[in-house]
């Protein structure tokens, strides 16, 4: 095997990692990389961050992986890939010992398992690794009937306006995260890189507003209709799905169910565009808002989970 540690990455090193995602997606029925990794990968990936390409003896790309070492706070964080095809000859521990070896000393890996995948599981565990935090992934039929929204007195809500709502979103949205570095320290640039994305919707993205200033949001998303081809040839089409994607209460109005009403605004809007099915991800330590969403007729699908170095 042949290991090869970029920084940015080239066009064509994208084309390969972007279709070693896709089989690796279609094999596994979960994608094995986060949205923020793949956001970045597709303009060649993120500075400072890493890339590692991982090839077997022909030359072909049999792993990747991705280190982030941004956050001060929460330490380096992990991602990888591995070709189903390849799997059990050892290169995911070369990926994960690669990302071990680049950080600095005194530092802390996170490594990131989408999905609740039992290789993954075992590689963390055999090298020393303690399953930290758990994402849960929830789902809702949108078939099922969504009930009308209870506004708190005095809000009103209308949608994003793209070049005007900007900082006023980041606002509400860092404050009201404050305690996620992941979702709370979003900048300018974070937010105008989802605008240029083909998913991005302003007509999804709702705004609450009482006198005069936002105080809450829920930004939607729909994951489209595509086909991917696993490494034995054969297709796999997937309906597309909304998402839940973020829902934001300035802290002011904790406590006023402004939240679930913002919840049910976006649910209504998907369910408008023909969509049978809603997800979002919660942190499992979240009991709030599982309630919250429990309540709306969500529930548990799958799990991220996330393993850190001992």
């Amino acid at each position: 095997m042949n290991l090869e540690r970029r920084g940015r990455l080239t066009p064509d090193d994208v084309s390969e990692v972007t279709a070693l995602v896709d089989e690796v997606t279609a094999n596994d029925g979960v994608r094995p990389l986060s949205e923020h990794v793949m956001l970045h990968l597709r303009h060649g990936g993120d500075t400072p961050a890493r890339n590692f390409l991982l090839r077997d003896d022909d030359g072909k790309l049999a792993g990747y992986a991705h280190l982030d070492v941004t956050d001060a706070v929460e330490g380096a964080s992990g991602e990888l890939a591995v070709r189903p095809s390849t799997r059990g000859h050892g290169y995911g521990r070369a990926l994960v010992e690669a990302l071990l070896a680049d950080i600095d000393s005194g530092m802390q890996l996170r490594l990131w398992s989408h999905g609740a995948r039992d290789g993954a599981a075992q590689l963390a565990r055999s090298m020393g690794f303690k399953r930290e935090r758990v994402l849960w992934q929830m789902r809702r039929s949108l078939f099922a009937p969504v009930p009308e929204p209870e506004w708190p007195a005095g809000v009103s809500v209308r949608t994003f306006k793209v070049g005007q709502d900007e900082e006023a979103w980041l606002g509400v949205n860092n404050r009201a995260f404050s305690g996620l570095p992941d979702q709370g320290s979003w900048t300018l640039p974070d937010l105008q890189m989802r605008e240029k994305e083909p998913w991005f919707d302003p007509a999804g993205l709702f705004l609450a507003e009482m006198d005069g200033r936002l105080v809450g949001f829920h930004w939607t998303k729909v994951h489209g209709a595509q086909s991917t081809t696993d490494h034995n040839g054969h297709e796999h089409a997937h309906d597309p799905i909304g998402e839940v994607y973020v829902v934001g209460v300035d802290p002011s109005m904790q406590g006023k169910k402004l939240g679930p009403a913002l919840t049910l605004r976006g649910l209504q809007h998907l369910r408008s565009l023909g969509l049978s099915q809603v997800m979002l991800y919660v942190d499992e330590k979240n009991t709030n808002a599982i309630r919250t969403y429990e309540r709306l007729g969500f529930v548990k699908w799958d799990v991220d989970v996330c393993f850190l170095q001992q």
